[in-house]
């Protein structure tokens, strides 16, 4: 994946002279309620759309050999408009977007980076239509500031698909073919039962979360709050920080260390994706905090290697990227075809924990887990 070695160094860097003879590691007490709770969530969707609307399951989205090969006879191109690349998620929904697309005679005209800049991604979608796409799939970077710059790409009739959100006041079938997401709400809601269980069902916790008006970070935020409070009475929410980026690791650990500081008996904290949660690792390297516990959202190669070595990350919700951008493909396909196309549809989340960590990785990214993660687990097995 584009940029990975970048940042499995500075997991590396991060690390400094921490082994996994060393004491940062999660207690994992265990919890039966948390346990049951996560099992009774396998293969459902918790999440709803951008409008409220009902989830379809992405194996619902399919083609036929021969809507492919009319596909391939149209010879359309595509432009993808990403909110930021180079992260194992941006990188696995390109990859799976490429794919599809070449599969399906699609060509990939444009892959645009805004870096989480609103301003910059209505340049970059003005750019993009001056090239024509039949097709852009993208992720808003905000979903009001860029909502003219999609209308205009709609008013041009170009078929938009989108990533995880939509722009604000834009509705499926009208303005759009369809939003394709994680379930972020029951990711949320597995990281909670995950920091449970690996708590024991008791303990102060702390929260770092996107301070932006971004429905996914949200859903996450939610869903992961509200499980605390309903189902954990022993367990206390007892600071909340936000991030607004761009340098998202720099300021979780910022507020990672402000958290641990004034609350000494801080048991664990609850990062909203794996970059910010890379800045709560640091932190809690950073004032050797021993035993913390941090459970997030994503699979990334940092966090990967932090749970590989039984350091600090406990347990995750994974979404599933690759198969994300394949679906996007398809309703592209789709909407060139003129076939009709469910508005929202979602994948079911994924737990991870040391125990299925390297399956996961696989699962998630349709390729072998990076050596580092692999180094990572075996050294912690001595």
């Amino acid at each position: 994946m584009r940029r990975l070695t970048v940042a499995l160094a500075m997991v590396v860097a991060l690390a400094g002279c921490s082994t996994a003879t060393e004491t940062r590691i999660p207690p994992q007490l265990g919890y039966p309620p948390a346990q049951q709770a996560l099992a009774e969530l396998t293969g459902k969707v918790l999440a709803t759309g951008p409008n409220g609307e009902a989830p379809t399951k992405a194996d619902a989205v399919t083609l036929t050999p021969a809507e492919t090969e009319q596909v391939r006879a149209m010879k359309a191109t595509a432009a993808i408009v990403m909110h930021y690349t180079g992260d194992g998620w941006t990188d696995a929904q390109i990859a799976a977007l490429r794919q599809q697309f070449g599969e399906l005679g699609i060509d990939v005209i444009a892959v645009t980076d805004a870096g989480f800049e609103p301003d910059r991604q209505v340049s970059d979608i003005e750019t993009v239509l001056a090239r024509q796409p039949d097709v852009i799939v993208s992720i808003p970077a905000d979903p009001v500031a860029t909502a003219g710059a999609y209308r205009q790409a709609a008013a041009a009739g170009v078929k938009l698909v989108f990533m995880d959100n939509a722009p604000k006041g834009m509705v499926a079938g009208r303005d759009y073919v369809s939003a394709v997401s994680a379930d972020n709400v029951g990711n949320g809601v597995v990281a909670a039962h995950l920091m449970a269980d690996a708590l024991g069902g008791r303990g102060e916790i702390g929260v770092v979360y996107h301070e932006a008006d971004f429905q996914v970070t949200r859903q996450r935020y939610e869903g992961f709050t509200s499980t605390i409070e309903r189902d954990y009475p022993n367990i206390h929410i007892v600071d909340r920080k936000g991030v607004t980026g761009p340098d998202f690791a720099g300021q979780a650990q910022a507020a990672a260390i402000a958290m641990m500081v004034k609350h000494q008996d801080l048991a664990g904290i609850w990062g909203v994706w794996d970059v910010p949660t890379e800045g709560i690792v640091a932190a809690a390297r950073a004032v050797d905090r021993t035993g913390l516990v941090v459970t997030t959202e994503d699979l990334g190669p940092n966090v990967a290697i932090a749970m590989a070595s039984r350091e600090y990350v406990a347990g995750l919700g994974a979404q599933r990227p690759y198969d994300q951008g394949l679906t996007e493909a398809k309703l592209a396909a789709y909407a060139l075809l003129g076939k009709p196309a469910p508005p929202y549809v979602a994948l079911d989340a994924l737990p991870v924990t040391r125990d299925n960590l390297l399956k996961a990785w696989r699962d998630v990214y349709r390729e072998d887990p990076p050596p580092e993660v692999v180094q990572s687990f075996e050294e912690a097995r001595r």
